[in-house]
């Protein structure tokens, strides 16, 4: 590992010598955040034994013709709150290698890719989640004709960053990918209205047999296909996947196959836009390492059937992660303008927007099924099937509309319900937990370069089966924003635990925060306290702490 870096290191220097005397270019990003914390004893924030904590990467591109090099640098001194503690000491992340040209694309190194919709293979980066499963190998990409693209993938995944260097999981990863898109290979179809692109994927893992009570498959493939139409003002997507036997702690050993479905249906015209999803997955945890659990070392991603909330009562407190041992999810949405200049519309059009979603455990049918037969098969599923076992239902709708030049507002409605006994976000609650939330936030332009923000937040939860209170109980949040263009912005956020069935719980967590910006460098500083619980991108989602502190973040791009 320590040889391969050090080449690459070598090779990027020796490139970068050259690129002085033949035109090339160097590209990257620094991002880096500290945070000093104190104990607080009240919402049960610790203060860690070092006081500070630190974050930092650097992310360097080298680009000259047809070749290419990079490099993340990464430190942890220790990790930031919420971080897996599989994080810390300073090194080299990512290194990677390569040459791109109109036929061939070629790295070798550390890689992400997606094969599809990624529900058979993605290898992916979200910082803010602390989530990196990226390739170690080779991966190369050819292009023999317009519209063909053909994908082949082989390494490591990346589990860890322990004592600054990369640490990888035990199994080897291996697939391809084929994409067709026969408008553009075939040219007599390039002028026609219907859009066809079509594609199928391949990838399998290989580990090792380490068990003496079981025979576990030491190598499992996924194998799948997908197709994608597109007639006017129509679109419509779907994928299949199946996943042979793989015996892991997420299924509990069992030897049942797997198999995911997405389909995707859209439409839109001016004012009007509509989306149909539907998904069904069973089975279809798949890591490179059979015995690990939480977010590590997935090979494939599941998307998620939910809208992506922003507003920090309806984000935080009872998100919902996608379940990849099984579930049946649909989701709708429409989005309607209202003419400008009509009645409802007013001077500017009204936009409305109202989406639906909901998830319920798979229909998994044990008729006939023997539990000592040693095949072990434990059930029977099929695509779609659904169980009256609900995970979670969101029901949201919000309206837009400018009044003048100078002033807008936003009403937002959100009903979400949450099964926490498989789905659990918290210990204080049993079974179903149903919000209710609404948000009001308006937009007010002083001047030229003054404008603020306000947005006025509150949760109100049903009360459980026995007639007691859910949970923490009902929350407020106010969060006030005032920008001053182009540099300068400011913030204060409070969200209150009033509806606390503990007295002294119902706290204020409180946090402000400034920062500055001038063209690719921001810096910003916060300070106050941060309410427990989980952070959430697209499904995934990582646990945070309690904290009480001061948090100081800096950014800059060239």
């Amino acid at each position: 590992m320590k040889k391969i870096a050090l080449c690459l290191a070598a090779a990027a220097m020796s490139l970068a010598g050259y690129s002085q005397n033949d035109g090339g270019s160097f590209t990257g990003n620094i991002e880096s955040t500290f945070q000093y914390l104190n104990a607080d004893t009240l919402i049960d924030a610790l203060q860690p034994d070092s006081k500070g904590l630190l974050n930092t990467y650097m992310n360097v591109f080298y680009t000259n013709g047809k070749f290419k090099a990079g490099m993340r640098f990464e430190s942890y001194l220790p990790r930031i709150q919420g971080y897996p503690n599989r994080f810390d000491g300073t090194g080299i992340g990512m290194r990677y290698i390569g040459y791109s040209d109109d036929f061939v694309d070629v790295t070798l190194g550390s890689f992400y890719e997606q094969f599809g919709s990624g529900m058979i293979f993605r290898a992916y980066e979200d910082r803010a989640l602390g989530y990196d499963n990226m390739m170690d190998g080779g991966r190369i990409i050819l292009r023999p004709i317009d519209g063909v693209t053909i994908k082949g993938v082989y390494g490591y995944q990346r589990l860890s960053f322990q004592g600054g260097r990369i640490v990888h999981a035990d199994g080897i990863v291996r697939g391809f990918d084929g994409d067709l898109n026969l408008n553009s290979a075939i040219k007599s179809l390039s002028r026609n209205s219907l859009k066809v692109n079509v594609g199928g994927s391949f990838v399998s893992k290989f580990q090792e047999d380490d068990r003496d009570d079981l025979i576990l498959p030491e190598n499992v493939g996924t194998y799948g296909g997908r197709i994608g139409l597109r007639y006017k003002r129509f679109s419509m997507d779907g994928e299949y996947i199946i996943k042979e036997q793989d015996p892991s702690t997420d299924n509990e050993y069992i030897y049942n196959y797997g198999h995911a479905a997405l389909m995707n249906f859209g439409y839109s015209q001016k004012g009007l836009g509509i989306i149909l999803s539907a998904k069904s997955v069973d089975n279809m945890s798949f890591r490179s390492d059979r015995t690990k659990d939480l977010q590590d070392v997935f090979i494939n991603y599941l998307p998620a059937m939910t809208k992506t909330h922003t507003y920090n009562l309806v984000a935080s407190l009872y998100p919902y992660a996608t379940q990849p041992v099984g579930e049946i999810a649909y989701q709708a949405e429409v989005l309607y303008t209202i003419k400008r200049g009509s009645k409802l519309g007013g001077k500017y059009g009204t936009s409305i927007n109202a989406n639906f979603s909901t998830a319920y455990l798979p229909n998994r049918n044990t008729d006939g099924i023997n539990p000592l037969d040693s095949t072990g098969v434990t059930y029977v599923t099929n695509p779609f099937s659904m169980s009256d076992s609900l995970l979670w239902r969101d029901i949201n709708v919000n309206i837009y509309r400018k009044f003048s030049k100078k002033f807008n507002l936003r009403l937002s409605y959100f009903n979400i319900s949450l099964n926490n006994d498989v789905a659990k976000v918290t210990d204080d609650a049993k079974g179903l937990i149903v919000s209710h939330i609404g948000v009001a936030e308006a937009g007010i332009k002083i001047n030229r370069k003054h404008s603020l923000r306000v947005e006025l937040q509150g949760l109100f939860l049903n009360k459980d089966s026995y007639g007691n209170i859910n949970d923490q109980g009902n929350w407020a949040t106010v969060l006030v924003e005032y920008n001053v263009s182009p540099h300068w912005f400011f913030s204060v956020l409070d969200q209150y635990n009033y509806g606390n069935p503990v007295d002294d719980l119902k706290v204020h967590y409180l946090y402000g925060s400034f920062g500055y910006s001038k063209e690719s460098t921001r810096i910003a500083l916060g300070y106050g306290r941060q309410r427990a619980g989980l952070f959430c991108v697209g499904g995934v989602c990582r646990f945070v702490p309690a904290s009480n502190g001061l948090t100081l973040s800096f950014t800059q791009s060239f």
